[in-house]
């Protein structure tokens, strides 16, 4: 191919390289993982256009579209004009210009959620609402993170994996006027969760508050309405989780019953703690990579400035991950030992 490619700059405006040499894959975010059908019409254009005819749903929720020639590039830059307009400035108030340039940055990566409460029954919050305000929040920057969200403790959207995983809580209120003494709220709370009910004097239910996540299997059990769901919304906020080839982690609680204020507080103080981490030079590291680079009471520090906690909320004194190293035990032979086919005995 007698064309010079700047792979970087062409990441930057959220196309991949693909192994076909002078091809792409352009991604297009879908924050919350919720957009109005009308776009797919916008998804087939690209791909029968300019792309192979096919589209990708990304591991990150996004649309991709593989199979863009480099030099169509800037027609399909000029394309999505629109949809960056309609789903980035007009929904999500992003701080961003509509032009024909495509995307400003590939920065923080697509905001992951599961449906949340607008459909299912376990879930404490609407996800989608919330990916939005934090997507005004994050993007467009040069400095990396990934999010998701999840509806409930049950974690669909893998939230424990991320730089910030966010899991809607509940607060329940219990009505022994109510209860029947049934015990299903316990086999609830015993099969699904952190078993800190029980039946006590009376057949009444008594919790051990320790250990609560706040899930709600309790009131989608209770078949007399004596469990509900308060109607103020909490969260809590998982920190430092992983993939990868090296030490892959789960996340860690940084702060649990957490109100929406405090979160999205939070994640507005996360450009300044990855500038100061990365001494002002954004480079693509995970969350995780840089809370160890500052040391956790460091991060902390500057995560929270500014930021003014609810009552209820509750910040981890210290964290300490346990990573996954990939090495083996195995007593491996060196490679000059090892058998080769076709070699000399």
């Amino acid at each position: 191919m007698n064309q010079d490619i700047d792979i970087k700059a062409t990441r930057t405006n959220c196309f991949r390289q693909s192994k076909v040499d002078g091809e792409f894959m352009l991604q297009m975010r879908v924050p919350g993982a919720s957009i109005d059908a009308k776009y797919l019409s916008t998804i087939q254009h690209i791909a029968q256009t300019w792309g192979n005819g096919t589209f990708h749903m990304g591991v990150r929720q996004t649309f991709d579209m593989p199979g863009i020639k480099y030099e169509n590039i800037p027609e399909v830059n000029a394309y999505i004009e629109n949809y960056l307009k309609e789903i980035h400035i007009n929904e999500c108030h992003c701080d961003m210009e509509s032009n024909d340039k495509g995307y400003p940055t590939i920065g923080a990566r697509n905001i992951m959620a599961c449906i949340g409460n607008s459909h299912c029954i376990k879930a404490n919050v609407n996800t989608y609402e919330l990916a939005k305000k934090i997507e005004k929040i994050i993007f467009p920057s040069h400095y990396h993170i990934k999010v998701a969200i999840s509806g409930c403790p049950n974690d669909c959207a893998k939230a424990h994996f991320q730089d910030f995983g966010i899991i809607g809580q509940a607060k329940m209120e219990y009505n022994a006027e109510r209860c029947i003494g049934c015990g299903a709220c316990v086999k609830a709370c015993s099969h699904h969760a952190t078993r800190v009910l029980k039946l006590g004097e009376n057949n009444k239910v008594e919790k051990d508050t320790c250990c609560c996540v706040g899930c709600g299997e309790c009131v989608i059990a209770c078949p007399a309405s004596a469990w509900t769901r308060q109607p103020k919304k909490f969260y809590r906020i998982v920190i430092g989780g992983r993939t990868g080839k090296q030490t892959p982690r789960m996340g860690k609680t940084f702060v649990a019953w957490a109100t929406e204020e405090v979160v999205l507080g939070i994640l507005g103080n996360w450009h300044k703690f990855s500038a100061w981490a990365l001494d002002y030079k954004p480079e693509y590291l995970h969350g995780g990579h840089l809370i160890d680079r500052a040391g956790y009471h460091k991060f902390k520090e500057i995560i929270l400035d500014g930021v003014e906690l609810n009552p209820e909320a509750e910040v981890a004194d210290n964290i300490f991950w346990t990573e996954v190293e990939y090495r083996s035990n195995f007593n491996v032979k060196p490679i000059s030992e090892h058998h080769v086919v076709g070699a000399q005995k």
